[in-house]
């Protein structure tokens, strides 16, 4: 829920910079909810207009977050280093395919155009920095364990 109002509240129209994938998926399901839920609304209390199935709430509340919906969906392909003016493969159909996978796709590692990692993460994990650890044969094992604990050998 928190993704999907930080979508909302925070970067209501903010095209530009990152959105993890986190960010994108729970407001696509948080937001596919409350549609299927201003439906039911909508066609109890007899709103659905007569030429299509959308009732006067659910127009309203797509018209309100069709803004966000493409500024998070623009930002997810940002995250992978795609353009968000491929948002507009969509159109052809056959787009879908390639954004579906753009869109589950994982982040790019470190800065990119677009901006900083969404995840905080500024390339590969800082273990793999690490020189390999020293074996048993090493003949200044026990120096270097020494050194590190402030003990001598």
């Amino acid at each position: 829920m928190n993704w999907y109002l930080k979508v909302l509240k925070e970067n209501y129209a903010n095209f530009s910079g990152r959105a993890q994938r986190a960010e994108y998926w729970w407001y696509a399901l948080i937001n596919s909810i409350v549609i299927t839920v201003i439906h039911y609304v909508d066609l109890l209390i007899g709103t659905t207009m007569d030429w299509q199935q959308l009732g006067i709430i659910g127009a309203i509340y797509a018209l309100a977050v069709i803004i966000p919906g493409l500024a998070v969906s623009v930002r997810r392909l940002h995250d992978v280093g795609k353009s968000g003016w491929l948002l507009l493969l969509a159109l052809t159909g056959i787009g879908i395919i390639p954004l579906f996978i753009w869109h589950v796709s994982d982040s790019t590692p470190g800065d990119n155009q677009y901006g900083p990692n969404p995840k905080g993460i500024g390339g590969p994990a800082p273990a793999a920095d690490e020189p390999a650890a020293k074996t048993s044969d090493d003949s200044e094992t026990g120096k270097a364990e020494a050194e590190e604990t402030g003990e001598e050998a």
